[in-house]
């Protein structure tokens, strides 16, 4: 079972329901989804924009900016070591996934099934 510190450093079971955790990220992750496209249209436009003539040095540099944020938030090829990664919002997403102590949600999905009361707060 999951643990935290109080202010005086006992250590505190917490009681807590993964499978509600995991069904957010779910919902979470399909939101983060819908997002992405019009976000990644952004990015196209952003890019075509570096693309104008006689375009200003201090407004390529902006544009840079705004396409590495775009990046940031929806994943991409990094700059830096020219490999895939997932973007700020999908790791952190799968932050929340890993955190989660194996096996928690798939034991709290067959309580549910077999007809049992989960416990959300103790």
């Amino acid at each position: 079972m999951p643990k935290n510190e109080d202010k005086g450093g006992k250590t505190m079971p917490i009681k807590w329901n993964a499978l509600m955790v995991n069904e957010a990220m779910d919902m979470v992750e399909e939101y983060v989804n819908q997002a992405i496209e019009p976000l990644e249209q952004a990015k196209l436009v952003a890019t075509e924009a570096r693309k104008i003539p006689n375009l200003p040095g201090y407004i390529d540099q902006h544009l840079s900016r705004l396409i590495g944020e775009i990046e940031r938030v929806t994943g991409g090829i990094s700059p830096w070591n020219q490999q895939p990664h997932p973007g700020n919002v999908r790791a952190a997403i799968s932050s929340v996934r890993e955190s989660i102590p194996g096996g928690t949600v798939e034991a709290e999905r067959q309580k549910v099934n077999s007809g049992k009361q989960l416990s959300l707060v103790s």
